[in-house]
Order: C-alpha cells, then sequence, then structure tokens
C-alpha cells in the first residue's frame, strides 16, 4: 500500500505545478472501467425535505457534491486551490472599485444537456430563484447581497451588489449559484424528487429505496462546454449507511474508492496494517466540527453557562481518544490553513479547569448542576458521533457543576427539529462553501444565518463583518477577523470541538483521487480514471 497526504486548498495553490508531474490522471481511454467510488453521505427525499437536489435549497456537503458534477456556475476553484477562475463563464470581474458590480461573460455555444441553448437569462433566473425560494435552511444567504442582476446583449451578465462583497466571486463558484434550465426549475418554489438537470460535465441517474438514493451513476455529458477537463465516461457513486458497510464493498471489490467517510478505525488500520493493492490518501482537512448554542433558550441564555461549558470541555481528549489521528483540537470558528486563524478559545480559557467553570458560575449566580441534553445527528457526520457526545457529556457531568445527557437522532428529523429551536445544545460540522474567513463567520454569526441562531452580535454584523468583505486584498482582514474570534470566545454562542482531515482509501489502477477529493470536502468526479478491468 501506498500513502499520500494532500495540503490544504490554500497551500496547494502554491505547490500544483510541483505536484503536476507527481501521479497527474491521464484521460480516461475508451472501454475504461466505471469508476466506483463509496460515500456515508446521506441524500433524501422526505416529508420534511422533499426537494434535497435542488440548488435552491441545498446546502450540505454530500447534496453540494452531487450539484457539482452536473450543474454549471459561472466560476470555479480550479485544481489546486486559489481563486475561483471561469468554468461557464469566459471571463468575470468588479468593474468598480468599491467591489459592488461584478460582470461576467458567457462562453460561447453553451448548452443544457438536453441541447437547450443557455443565456444569460438563464443565469438571472437561477439565482433569482435561489432568493425567491428562500428556503430556511437552504443557501440564499451566500446570495442575498444581490440587489438586481443585469442582462446585456447576447452574453454578459452584470450583478449589482447591495454592499461591497469581495468574496462574491467565491460564491458564483458554489452549487447555490448552479445554471438551471428554466423549463425544470419552478421560479418561486422547490423541485421534488431526485431528478437533476444542468450544463455540467455528467447527466445523472439516481437510484433510490424509499426515497433515500442508494446509488447515483454519472455520465459524461457530450454537450459540456466549460473549463473542466473529464477524464472518463462514466463514474458510479454508492451510497453506505455506514462505514463498516463502505469497507466490506472494498474489500469485495465492488468499489474502487472508499470516500467520505472513513471511520477513525479504518483510517488507523490502514496506516498501521497496510494492504496491499490499496492506496491511503490523507487529506488534511479544512471542515470542523462545534457545539451550537439556541441563546434564547432558559438553560442557556445566561452566558456564564456557555462559558463554564467552554471553560470545561478538553478537545485534547475528544480527539486523541474518540478520533485518533483523523482530528486535532480547534480553538477557533476559523480553522488552522485559513487566513485570519487565532486560538481564540485557548486564549481566553486556557487548559480546562472545574474551578474556573465554578467560579464562571458562582459569579452570575447560576445554580448547579445546570441540567440540559446534549443533541447530536447519529447517522449524518460519522459513527464516531455518538461516541464523542458520550465522552462530552462525560467531561461535564464529571465537574459536579453540569446534568446533561446525549441524545442522538436521525438527520432528517434532527436537521428541521435544530432550525425551529428545539435544541438548547446541539452538534453540527461545517464545511466550507469556499476558503475564506468570511465563511468560518457569516454563517453562523450574520443576519439570516444557517444556524437561524437568535444570537447577534451588532459589532459584528454592523461593523466587522462589512469591513472585511470591502477587502480585496484578503490578508488585510486579519485584524478584523481576530476581533471577531474573541467576541465569539467571550459570547460562545458556538464552541468549537475539532478540526478534521480525511482519509480515502483506493485501489490500485485509480488515478486522479489526490485531484478529486479537496481540502473543502469537495468531489470532483470527473479527474478520476480507471484502467480497464
Amino acid at each position: 500500500m501506498h500513502r499520500k497526504t494532500l495540503v490544504p486548498t490554500t497551500v496547494a495553490a502554491l505547490l500544483a505545478a510541483a505536484l503536476a508531474g507527481c501521479g497527474t490522471p491521464q484521460d480516461a481511454a475508451d472501454g475504461a472501467a466505471t469508476v466506483v467510488v463509496g460515500t456515508t453521505d446521506r441524500v433524501a427525499a422526505t416529508k420534511d425535505a422533499p426537494a434535497p437536489l435542488d440548488p435552491a435549497v441545498a446546502y450540505e456537503a454530500g447534496v453540494w457534491n452531487v450539484l457539482r458534477q452536473t450543474q454549471q456556475t459561472l466560476l470555479h476553484i480550479p485544481r489546486g486551490g486559489g481563486e475561483p477562475v471561469p468554468e461557464a463563464a469566459s471571463g468575470c470581474l468588479f468593474t468598480d472599485h468599491q467591489n459592488e458590480s461584478y460582470r461576467c461573460t458567457l462562453r460561447t455555444g453553451l448548452t443544457f444537456s438536453d441541447g437547450t441553448p443557455l443565456t444569460p437569462e438563464d443565469v438571472a433566473y437561477s439565482l433569482r430563484r435561489v432568493l425567491a425560494v428562500k428556503s430556511p435552511a437552504g443557501p440564499a444567504a451566500l446570495l442575498d447581497n444581490i440587489d438586481t442582476i443585469e442582462t446585456r446583449a447576447e452574453h454578459e451578465i452584470v450583478f449589482h451588489l447591495r454592499a461591497p462583497d469581495a468574496t462574491f466571486p467565491y460564491k458564483l463558484a458554489t452549487p447555490a449559484a448552479g445554471i438551471v434550465p428554466k423549463n425544470s426549475y419552478p421560479a418561486a418554489s422547490v423541485r421534488e424528487g431526485l431528478q437533476v438537470d444542468g450544463s455540467g460535465p455528467y447527466t445523472m441517474k439516481a437510484e433510490a429505496r424509499g426515497g433515500e438514493v442508494s446509488r447515483i451513476v454519472f455520465t459524461r455529458n457530450p454537450r459540456y462546454k466549460g473549463d473542466l477537463e473529464v477524464r472518463n465516461e462514466k463514474v458510479a457513486l454508492d451510497f453506505f449507511g455506514d462505514a463498516r458497510q463502505m469497507g466490506a464493498a472494498l474489500d469485495d471489490g465492488k468499489i474502487d474508492v472508499m470516500g467520505r467517510t472513513l471511520s477513525p478505525e479504518q483510517s488507523e488500520k490502514l496506516t498501521e496494517q497496510p494492504e496491499e493493492g490499496v492506496e491511503l490518501t490523507e487529506i488534511p482537512g479544512l471542515a470542523i466540527n462545534y457545539l451550537a448554542f439556541d441563546t434564547d433558550d432558559p438553560a442557556v441564555k445566561n452566558k456564564a453557562v456557555r462559558q463554564a461549558v467552554a471553560q470545561l470541555v478538553d478537545r485534547d481528549d475528544i480527539s486523541a481518544e474518540v478520533y485518533g489521528s483523523t482530528t486535532e483540537p480547534l480553538y477557533s470558528l476559523i480553522p488552522s490553513g485559513i487566513t485570519g486563524h487565532t486560538n481564540a478559545f485557548f486564549n481566553t480559557y486556557g487548559e480546562p479547569s472545574v474551578t474556573k467553570a465554578a467560579d464562571i458560575l458562582r459569579s452570575a449566580g447560576i445554580s448547579t448542576p445546570v441540567r440540559f441534553t446534549l443533541h447530536y445527528a447519529k447517522d449524518h457526520y460519522g459513527a464516531a458521533t455518538a461516541t464523542e457526545f458520550k465522552a462530552l457529556a462525560k467531561q461535564l457531568n464529571d465537574s459536579g457543576l453540569f446534568d446533561v445527557t446525549a441524545r442522538g437522532t436521525d438527520w432528517s428529523t434532527y436537521r428541521p427539529a435544530q432550525m425551529r429551536g428545539e435544541y438548547a445544545v446541539y452538534g453540527m460540522g461545517w464545511f466550507p462553501d469556499y476558503p475564506d474567513p468570511d465563511n468560518y463567520t457569516t454563517p453562523f454569526l450574520d443576519a439570516g444565518n444557517f444556524l437561524n441562531s437568535p444570537y447577534t452580535s451588532t459589532e459584528t454584523r454592523t461593523v466587522l463583518l462589512p469591513q472585511t468583505r470591502r477587502e480585496a486584498d484578503r490578508s488585510a482582514t486579519t485584524a478584523a477577523f481576530g476581533r471577531i474570534q474573541q467576541i465569539v470566545a467571550t459570547d460562545v454562542p458556538v464552541l468549537p470541538i475539532w478540526q478534521g482531515k480525511s482519509y480515502l482509501a483506493a485501489r490500485d489502477g485509480v488515478t486522479g483521487v489526490e485531484w478529486a477529493f479537496t481540502a473543502s470536502a469537495d468531489l470532483r468526479l470527473w479527474e478520476l480514471g480507471a484502467a480497464p478491468r
């Protein structure tokens, strides 16, 4: 077995040229075998979420990874990372010094997979419907700074923004800005079901049981015109209930790649006991895991309670005992590897201390033990989540200051309940939409945030975040993001726990694995190739 380590997106751009001659995938020859990729992500059409693959609704890493294969965006993040480059567009740029007007020119000859021409009006329609649908748990917040969209001549689209936003090109590179055909997607409501239409590198066909997807077959779109080089004719994505089932499928030769997510035990075993014919790839990740608090809930409304939790949680123990080498402790919303990262929580609280936590509660007049439930999604972030939350509950209860219970719920029920404010304290994970500190702060702290959180920091919303968006030079935002991280550490609306990294296992003969999976958890199936079996 060979083992590779990938660098994070923010660093990879600097090394792309050096890596290009090492492991670069080759074009798939006619007749090459279909590459089969395994995943433990879930995609399901349910009563609460009948339109999981509609880009106006979709806002999960696993679902976005379906849309990336099938729907074009004006821009995309290039292989190796860096700033967005044209995809469906032939060019894009800000046309003013304030970063408030952004113009794109479409490539000529674009069509949807059914042959219908793709026009600037389709682009405008697609983004306007995301804002019109405005799904509470969806990605509309990424686009809500758009004031108007203007189409010009045959190929131009101009976005007029309400306020300066240097990160807008990154947002246009996300599936939230996926271009859809008007005849398939209603203007102000969702498209239910499991079908996806677009102009991307593949067409797709989903197989489902009881509304839950079991397999998606992606077939190369012969009409695709864009910046991506497609290195295969067909890729299948197989969905598994857990990492154990996915591992068994690799052992049985039913899949070629174990994708998201290997269990910590599998990663450790493949590292320490290499298997012949299997290559393990390590991807230092930009995903984070955290506790969030409903700051209006009586149990945690007083920030002293949240501060006491922050003072007690032992991240080192969680990382070492639950996740092994697959995570590292995280002391800020902004992870290491992203501009502006600080260890704000460690700087504020230091090492875990029962004495300090007791002092915090006593000074605020809080009676102990404080009681609440730690909620977590038992089928969304991996098999180790239950163990993690039992460990967190034990840490808090062993202090004598808390009486908490850990409770797991299926994601299909969990996420709607969380959005309705039914949980005082709950666990979530975050896979970045784009590798910028804005995407680790705005989704949690701004109005209309991803968590539907009632927490408000006026300084953050009205001064600091707008200030960072005016800066085209992202290194100039360090001071403002440093202040935001300190505010979060003081008020504790969220409590970062760990930063993850990923491991992928692929059979010998599969090429492009090092490019197909990114530190941001993006899946790029067009990079994969395989020799005939």
